[in-house]
C-alpha cells in the first residue's frame, strides 16, 4: 500500500481543522493539522521566531517522512497557502515529493469561505480546544485580517493544475458535507 497526502488548504479559520478530522472519520487517513506541531514548539519558541520555525518544519518533516514509508494508509496535512509566497508553492512541491518518491499520491484540497464567516468560525471551541495560540481572539481576528491583507490565500482560477485536486467553497456547507465531497471525489 502507497500512503497518501491530503493536503486541506485555504485562510484561517476556513475550516481546514474541522474537515480533517471529519475526513479522518470517514476514511483511514490520520489527520495531521498544522497546529499539532506549532502548539508543540510555542511554549518554548514563537512559531515566528527563526527557533520556532525550524523546529516546526523539522517535527513536520520527520513524521511526512516516516507515514510516506510507513504501512498506514496517509495523512491529512492542513496548511495556510500564501500563493504570492514562492516559498510556500516550494513547500507543498517538497512534501509532496516525499510522499510521491515512494509511490504515494497527493491530492490538494483547497477551502474558501467569506470572511464574516471565518471570524464567525474563529472563535469556535472546536478550533480554541485544539488550537490554544488561538484563544486570545482579539489578536487572532487580527492575524487572520492581516494576513488577508499581506497575502492572497486562495488561488486563481486555473493557477493550481494538479490532477487530484478540488477547491470547495464551504461558507454554507458542514464540515461533514465537505468531507463526504473530499472521499468521493477522490475515491478515498
Amino acid at each position: 500500500m502507497k500512503p497518501k497526502l491530503i493536503i486541506i488548504c485555504g485562510p484561517q479559520a476556513v475550516g481546514k481543522m474541522t474537515v480533517g478530522h471529519e475526513l479522518e472519520k470517514v476514511t483511514d487517513l490520520k489527520l495531521f493539522h498544522n497546529h499539532m506541531t506549532i502548539e508543540l514548539v510555542s511554549p518554548f519558541f514563537g512559531y515566528g521566531s527563526d527557533s520556532g520555525k525550524r523546529l516546526v518544519n523539522l517535527f513536520r518533516n520527520e513524521i511526512f517522512k516516516e507515514v510516506a514509508q510507513s504501512h498506514l494508509e496517509g495523512l491529512i496535512f492542513t496548511f495556510v497557502w500564501a500563493f504570492d509566497q514562492k516559498s510556500d508553492w516550494d513547500y507543498i512541491e517538497t512534501i509532496s515529493n516525499i510522499f510521491e518518491k515512494e509511490g504515494g499520491t497527493v491530492y490538494l484540497v483547497e477551502l474558501e469561505a467569506d470572511v464574516n464567516e471565518r471570524l464567525k468560525r474563529n472563535k469556535h471551541e472546536h478550533r480554541l480546544s485544539h488550537k490554544p495560540t488561538k484563544r486570545n481572539i482579539e489578536r487572532s481576528e487580527r492575524d487572520l485580517l492581516d494576513m488577508m491583507d499581506e497575502h492572497r490565500l486562495n488561488s486563481n482560477e486555473g493557477e493550481i493544475r494538479k490532477e487530484n485536486y478540488i477547491k470547495i467553497n464551504n461558507t454554507n456547507l458542514s464540515a461533514e458535507e465537505v468531507a463526504q465531497m473530499i472521499k468521493e471525489k477522490f475515491e478515498l
